[in-house]
């Protein structure tokens, strides 16, 4: 049958439709860093449990919350998720697939990941071939779907986290600040530094910068 959502619904309504259709196992599957010039991607999944007992206070699309309440909402989607699962795609991967090839399999990964296994997917932007399973892209999913916009928070949180180790290890890129996303700030420390081993050489930006030698 076919599923219909309004736009108006609320978050939690394409679950609650695709649970009339008969999926009860419905993961949702976003990423972070596609945009970013290094580090790695980062995707995750999430299915939520049904009904009152998968609400999530304050969950939204982790693009529309502060650093705290992603934290906050991360760790209530870890404990009150049925399942989550996360995976980062390291930058020479991300060089070698290309980045739409990238994010497409870091998704596949997550969503394969997931125990007990989904039973339908939704995924932010674009579909996802290889999943044995049907799944659903959705545009701006993590706005309009529950799991998804999950999903991105776990990416999210667990990138940054990611990104502030190696600020740790790289100081001189600031990638505490930036996160390896292609600010002013990060590309004033690429002309000064050169390119270190977690830039993206598929970045334009990054492999005019070569000239300077890596940290």
């Amino acid at each position: 049958m076919p599923i219909v959502v309004r736009r108006d619904a609320g978050i939690y309504a394409y679950e609650a439709s695709l649970r009339r259709a008969g999926f009860e196992l419905i993961a949702g599957a976003d990423e972070a860093g596609r945009g970013a010039c290094a580090g790695p991607l980062v995707a995750g999944a999430v299915i939520l449990r049904p009904g009152r007992a998968g609400e999530i206070p304050g969950l939204a699309d982790s693009k529309l919350l502060t650093p705290a309440a992603r934290e906050r909402v991360f760790a209530e989607v870890v404990e009150r998720a049925l399942a989550w699962s996360v995976v980062a795609v390291e930058s020479a991967e991300c060089d070698e697939l290309g980045m739409h090839a990238a994010d497409l399999a870091g998704l596949r990964r997550a969503l394969v990941r997931l125990q007990p296994a989904a039973e339908f997917a939704l995924t932010d932007g674009f579909s996802v071939d290889g999943l044995g399973m049907p799944n659903l892209a959705i545009w701006k999913g993590d706005r309009v779907a529950a799991c998804v916009a999950a999903a991105s928070v776990v990416a999210k949180v667990t990138r940054d986290r990611i990104m502030a180790q190696w600020h740790d290890e790289l100081p001189g890129y600031a990638f505490d600040i930036h996160k390896g996303y292609c600010t002013p700030l990060h590309q004033e420390r690429l002309e000064e530094h050169g390119p270190s081993r977690i830039h993206r050489m598929c970045f334009e930006n990054v492999r005019r910068t070569i000239r300077v030698s890596a940290l």
